[in-house]
């Protein structure tokens, strides 16, 4: 059993915010250790303003169409978080607002949703457009499409609510969380005027152009490749032809800094498990596999077949971290229950730690899956039993999955909702066919249900950061 942080008096604290981060903020904390966020943990602060909230919607309706754009035509969407972390210090910076972190963190919260929901979207609903030309009958409804990604989107943050005190303060510096981590140092850059702040700052902005510098150089001029390869050269090439090795190095500056964000630890996962791939598994199945196999090339291999194991490894990794996370959501729901017995579970906790009431959440909750229920029903199947199993299939996936797509978020910070929405594919699709959805109609419940759920993961996945970077700044969860 984790040992949880208790609350602290807020007396204890200096009545001054200080200008950096402490020391503890990135590690584990001491059996009598406490941390202290930026913002004072008793003091209130300007967060939703319309200021904010008017700056936040307008950098997510820019950069949702960016992401759109982008995710459609390399098929991976950028984390909007730290560009749009930079605009809003600058923003505050210019119009000289005193105190204005609360303000930037909800502007970040608000802004990055957009490349959150439209990594939901793209993996699923344009496969419908790409269906019509196999299947004229199927029509793409934008109501659909809208209502697939507001729903699924609102789920993602309400089976989330629940879990933030587990992954935001109880596993305090037990998980890395590199995308926060980089998003709280830009925020925090613009709290203080001092000398260490300033400097903080300035390192910041010449690491942004020296990444940026490289991004273009590389991209525009083609001095070099951005992914550097042993099959480019002749004896690789006869090494991938013979025995499917290949050696390759992506050099773009966005996976370098992500590198150096996870640490040493988690960096070295994620490599081992593409090493195991690309150094073990293609050679075995290029060499002592099917005549079929043996003939692919080792990127063929990886695409058709060893991305498969991957995949299964993902869904193999949820169910083991829905049993891990079992005591989690236990304890959630009795939580709740207790709520709604009128029992007390804690003293009143300082701002800092102020969620929304359980028994609000759960009343949104409710009212967030009734509207799914109709939207199936009157929207997509127009079966009430079909629309049940459909109903059902999405709220059991997508409230299990949501504390695997937060952990995968808050150790390498890359969510893996392609591969969770590929197995709630497979497992909608299999359902579907034993209760008579099949044909057209199947098609287009499995994509519409599918992008459901797998804006829920990603909503899920991005909420985490979102409350992690206000952990540690000090903001309120519940606004």
């Amino acid at each position: 059993m984790e040992k949880r942080q208790t609350e602290i008096p807020a007396d204890i604290y200096s009545t001054a915010d200080p200008v950096e981060l402490p020391e503890n903020a990135f590690r584990e904390l001491g059996a009598d250790e406490h941390y202290r966020p930026l913002m004072h943990p008793a003091h209130d602060y300007k967060e939703v303003t319309p200021y904010s909230v008017g700056v936040g919607l307008l950098l997510a309706v820019i950069f949702s169409a960016a992401a759109a754009y982008l995710g459609l035509r390399v098929g991976q969407v950028f984390e909007a978080a730290i560009p749009i972390a930079i605009i809003a210090v600058g923003m505050s910076s210019a119009l000289k607002k005193n105190g204005a972190l609360g303000q930037n963190v909800m502007i970040q919260s608000i802004g990055a949703c957009s490349g959150v929901i439209v990594a939901g979207a793209i993996f699923t609903l344009p496969s419908l457009f790409i269906l019509q030309g196999s299947y004229p009958d199927i029509t793409v409804n934008f109501i659909e499409i809208f209502l697939s990604s507001l729903l699924g989107g609102v789920l993602g943050i309400l089976f989330f609510i629940p879990f933030r005190k587990y992954f935001v303060k109880d596993m305090h510096g037990k998980y890395p969380f590199p995308e926060a981590t980089a998003t709280t140092q830009v925020l925090a850059s613009g709290q203080g005027t001092g000398a260490g702040s300033r400097a903080q700052a300035r390192l910041l902005v010449v690491a942004s152009l020296i990444g940026g510098i490289y991004d273009y150089i590389v991209s525009t001029f083609g001095f070099w490749a951005e992914e550097v390869s042993t099959a480019f050269c002749g004896w690789g090439a006869a090494l991938a032809e013979k025995c499917k090795i290949v050696v390759s190095c992506n050099t773009g500056a966005a996976l370098l800094g992500l590198g150096y964000i996870v640490g040493l630890k988690y960096a070295f996962v994620i490599f081992a498990g593409s090493a195991f791939v690309w150094w073990v598994i293609l050679p075995l199945m290029g060499t002592y596999g099917a005549p079929e196999l043996t003939a692919l090339s080792p990127d063929a291999l990886f695409a058709d077949y060893a991305r498969l194991i991957g995949i299964g490894g993902i869904a193999m990794a949820g169910v083991i971290g829905i049993i891990k996370s079992w005591g989690i959501i236990v304890q959630a729901a009795g939580l709740a229950g207790r709520e709604f017995k009128g029992g007390k579970t804690d003293r009143k906790p300082l701002r800092w730690q102020a969620d929304l009431s359980m028994k609000h959440v759960v009343f949104y909750i409710v009212i967030a899956l009734v509207a799914v229920f109709g939207f199936f029903w009157a929207g997509v199947l127009h079966n009430f039993w079909q629309a049940l199993v459909a109903w059902v299939v999405v709220t059991v996936i997508a409230f299990l999955f949501t504390t695997v797509a937060a952990n995968a978020i808050a150790i390498v910070g890359t969510n893996p909702v392609s591969g969770m929405t590929l197995m709630t594919l497979i497992v909608a699709s299999a359902i579907f066919v034993a209760v008579g959805i099949s044909g057209t109609s199947g098609i287009v419940a499995s994509m519409v249900i599918g992008g459901v759920v797998c804006t829920a993961l990603s909503m899920a996945g991005g909420f985490v950061t979102d409350l992690k970077i206000g952990y540690w700044l000090g903001s309120t969860p519940r606004k």
